[in-house]
């Protein structure tokens, strides 16, 4: 009996690091044949997280940068687990979208949130629905403090969940959806303006890159910020709500 709970706890841990690094299930199953597992476990992470980088552009993806301006990753987390990658003409388009904006508006830096895994396409990248072939990458919104743009700044920790429509899309109810509310959340963000000059500026660019072939943002939100174009859609009652964030695919 024993035995068999320690397998299924580590099926457990296989299977949650997986689902969050691709790798992660791995280097836990590499780390079981180390005497000292809190050190064998981020040594063959980190073995795994040095071939990823060296193998995916071979593959077709590669990372967005996790410093510097005008473009990078909104936290070293999405960066440590793998979830920066993107195709090369994904990146290229973020990378042009973010320098339309900094020549817009000097020194703004543009954040990327979640992209892809940087192997095997088809593998969910959870909890999105789409972000399995490094033909998507989400964008942070820009916000203001004291009513001036913030560089680098988000509300929530990790750029997702901070919404700004009090008023969401109107959705009925669904099973197996995950357009969640996070009501219970939103009093934990800061009370931090959106800051929709930027917001609309990046938006503009990514419609404007015959590259892109669609932009999620919810509609109230578009109309807010005065966008309208036909690359610019509502993403379904069933996918997350694109008010905290925007979508961008190939």
């Amino acid at each position: 009996m024993d035995r068999a709970r320690r397998i299924a706890g580590h099926g457990l841990i296989v299977a949650f690091l997986t689902v969050l690094t691709q790798v992660g299930g791995v280097a836990w199953l590499l780390s079981l044949g180390f005497p000292r597992r809190w050190l064998g476990f981020p040594l063959a992470y980190a073995v795994l997280f040095g071939v990823a980088h060296a193998a995916a552009p071979a593959l077709g993806r590669q990372a967005v940068p996790c410093f510097g301006e005008p473009l990078r990753m909104q936290s070293v987390v999405y960066c440590l687990t793998l979830r920066n990658f993107v195709t090369p003409e994904m990146a290229q388009v973020a990378r042009t979208a973010a320098e339309a904006v900094a020549q817009d508006y000097p020194g703004t830096v543009t954040l990327a949130l979640d992209g892809s895994f940087p192997f095997l396409d088809g593998m969910p990248l959870l909890p999105h629905l789409s972000h399995d072939d490094g033909q998507k990458l989400d964008f942070a919104f820009f916000y203001a403090e004291n009513g001036t743009y913030a560089p680098g700044v988000t509300r929530s920790p990790f750029g997702y969940w901070a919404f700004e429509l009090d008023n969401e899309t109107d959705c009925p109810p669904v099973w197996l959806t995950t357009r969640w509310n996070m009501t219970w959340a939103q009093g934990l963000w800061p009370d931090r303006p959106l800051e929709p000059q930027r917001t609309a500026a990046l938006v503009r660019a990514l419609v404007a890159d015959p590259r892109v072939g669609k932009v999620f943002l919810e509609p109230p939100l578009a109309r807010q910020l005065g966008l309208e174009d036909a690359k610019l859609r509502f993403q379904g009652c069933r996918a997350a709500r694109h008010d905290d964030h925007i979508h961008a695919q190939l």
